[in-house]
């Protein structure tokens, strides 16, 4: 028997789905509807938070501001005092969604010129530590205000800490540290326990009626030092103007590789023409602060460039960072990639990401590259440094 459903009645909006409808409209409309959408008590905060920062995009036209109601008889006015850029901070964080504050900080900063926002010490130390935002400030800091400098600085240092702290680990241990198996420690850890050993070597001990696994012998993992570890990595870094996260992260890779023993990093900045910012390798932040984003891409004259710089082959890695969007001809580019790899130098292709995290680049030009012996990824910093351990190995 087939069962019969009563279609869905359609549901009668309440008051509260008209309140809450009407509140919505006003403050998409703005100030410029309050006299037919009346501004609810609750919302006139949040009201002037979006219109201190969005009003803006009338203002760059030449409008004027308005109160969106007729002009008072009287000379006197009762609306609360106009927020600073730093007051406008504090209450939009109050008001709204982290990611949506995180939205409107970035807008602010990046769209309307709201300077005086890094030129506060205070406000500059209350950013998060944001890599798409400091991302987009290194792409525009040619137009940044001079006494934006020094609240630029401190912010890409809050971001490169911030990376550091992730990713030194992952680079410590995958260039410095091999595995050496035994079956106890007095050193034994959770993240030491080698848990595919452990369920290998006590298959035996399942209980028949309960099928549970009974642990009687546990295996973990030790870390042992490299002996010998003598490597050459040469890190040539895009800075075309799509590459500042790529930039970003690539700085920071090469600062942690340069203090680890045994490992020689030269890090090469290039677009049309080619900075050798080896001797700031240690230091992120000042190659971050002197890189000059944008520009075109000759990845063949960068790469040229790094051949000279090798001297046993067999024991370098170039880790070329790009969107592979060549600019010169590509014919001298797979020349010098194929020239490379048959001298024996490991050729590592990154594809740039986007501020998302989202590869991006000329798939033509990297599988061309890949045919003449460099092996392309797109990978995150961190799977970058295992790559670079599995290379070097």
């Amino acid at each position: 028997m087939t069962r019969q459903y009563e279609p869905a009645q359609p549901h009668e909006p309440t008051f509260a789905d008209d309140q809450a409808m009407l509140r919505r409209w006003r403050l998409i409309l703005g100030r410029y509807a309050e006299s037919e959408l009346p501004t609810a008590q609750q919302d006139r905060e949040i009201d002037q938070a979006l219109g201190y920062l969005y009003d803006r995009q009338y203002t760059s036209r030449g409008h004027r501001h308005g109160t969106g109601t007729r002009p008072a008889k009287t000379g006197g006015g009762s609306q609360g005092s106009a927020p600073t850029a730093v007051s406008w901070l504090h209450a939009t964080r109050e008001f709204f969604p982290q990611s949506t504050f995180e939205r409107m900080e970035r807008d602010a900063i990046t769209t309307y010129g709201m300077d005086d926002l890094l030129a506060n010490p205070d406000t500059v130390e209350s950013l998060p530590a944001d890599p798409a935002l400091a991302a987009t400030l290194l792409r525009m800091r040619g137009k940044l205000n001079p006494e934006t400098a020094q609240g630029l600085r401190i912010l890409i240092r809050k971001v490169v800490e911030d990376i550091l702290e992730r990713l030194k680990p992952k680079f410590a241990t995958s260039l410095t540290g091999s595995r050496q198996r035994f079956r106890r420690s007095f050193h034994a850890s959770s993240k030491n326990l080698d848990w595919r050993k452990t369920i290998a070597v006590n298959l035996k001990n399942v209980d028949p009626n309960t099928g549970r696994m009974l642990i009687d012998d546990v295996r973990f993992v030790s870390r042992q030092r490299r002996q010998n570890l003598n490597w050459d990595v040469i890190v040539l870094v895009d800075q075309s103007g799509s590459m500042a996260q790529s930039l970003l992260h690539a700085s920071v890779s090469a600062a942690i590789m340069s203090g680890l023993a045994g490992v020689n990093v030269s890090l090469l900045l290039f677009d049309t023409s080619i900075v050798d910012m080896t001797h700031l390798a240690h230091d992120p932040v000042e190659v971050l602060m002197t890189s000059q984003l944008g520009g075109g891409t000759d990845i063949a004259r960068a790469l040229a460039y790094a051949e000279q710089r090798v001297t046993q082959p067999s024991r370098t890695v170039i880790a070329l960072i790009s969107d592979f969007d060549e600019g010169g001809p590509v014919a001298s580019l797979i020349s010098t990639t194929r020239r490379l790899a048959e001298s024996g130098v490991t050729m590592l292709g990154l594809a740039a990401l986007e501020d998302n995290g989202t590869p991006w680049y000329n798939e033509s030009v990297a599988g061309r590259l890949a045919g003449a012996g460099m092996d392309i990824a797109a990978m995150t910093p961190d799977r970058f440094a295992e790559w670079l351990g599995e290379v070097m190995a």
